[in-house]
């Protein structure tokens, strides 16, 4: 079992293209996450009057689309075209094509244009190293005055992952609001903490998972 385990989250090579080992992830099966929004944006949006998002790696469109559906425009990007293509779709199934533009950017590089009332980052962490201290200070340059960052992270590894609690992709959500590096005056911090939800593991058994959460307001 610690054999798959271990082959399962092995890391891939350093010089891997991320745009190539992202479309090959998502070519494995017809759908790779669950389709949902993710339950924290989807508490902070409900307090929230529509305008306009930015969902930052919006894979195949679980939080766009639940977005759409309550009004707000989304931009939703991500690095893999596949990706891209199924959020579309969905978009379209759900009648909400009109609310969704999307747009592929590998955002270590390049960034989307324009100020948003809420940049949203979920789970942006990947198994290729993203450097938080490049993308989030970013993210929090594109939220429109009055608006919103919101970054949510895995806390600690899913109890069946068998990766190390202390893996330095799971950050403290001080790290987090640290590697924003935002300008105090300028924001107020309305949540720093943890949120923790059950998930049902591959072998069908539940499991605690813990989420970092930072929100910020951009006065």
């Amino acid at each position: 079992m610690t054999g798959h385990h271990h082959q399962h989250h092995q890391d891939p090579p350093a010089d891997t293209d991320p745009a190539r080992f992202w479309d090959e992830r998502y070519g494995q099966a017809e759908r790779i996450w669950s389709g949902r929004v993710n339950p924290v944006l989807a508490e902070v949006a409900a307090d929230l009057p529509p305008g306009t998002v930015l969902d930052l790696g919006s894979g195949e469109g679980g939080d766009a689309v639940w977005l759409a559906t309550r009004g707000w425009h989304v931009t939703a990007v991500d690095i893999s075209t596949v990706a891209l293509e199924r959020l579309a779709v969905e978009a379209a199934r759900a009648g909400v094509a009109d609310r969704i533009t999307t747009a592929r950017h590998d955002v270590t590089r390049d960034f989307p244009a324009g100020r948003f009332d809420l940049v949203s980052a979920q789970f942006f962490q990947s198994p290729l190293v993203l450097p938080r201290e490049q993308v989030l200070p970013r993210a929090a340059g594109a939220v429109a005055p009055g608006g919103r960052l919101l970054v949510v992270e895995h806390g600690a590894p899913p109890p069946w992952s068998g990766l190390d609690a202390d893996d330095p992709r799971f950050a403290s959500p001080e790290r987090i609001l640290a590697a924003i590096d935002l300008d105090p005056d300028g924001w107020r911090i309305e949540r720093l903490g943890a949120a923790r939800r059950t998930a049902t593991g591959p072998d069908g058994h539940p499991g605690e998972l813990v989420d970092h959460v930072v929100l910020a307001h951009r006065r």
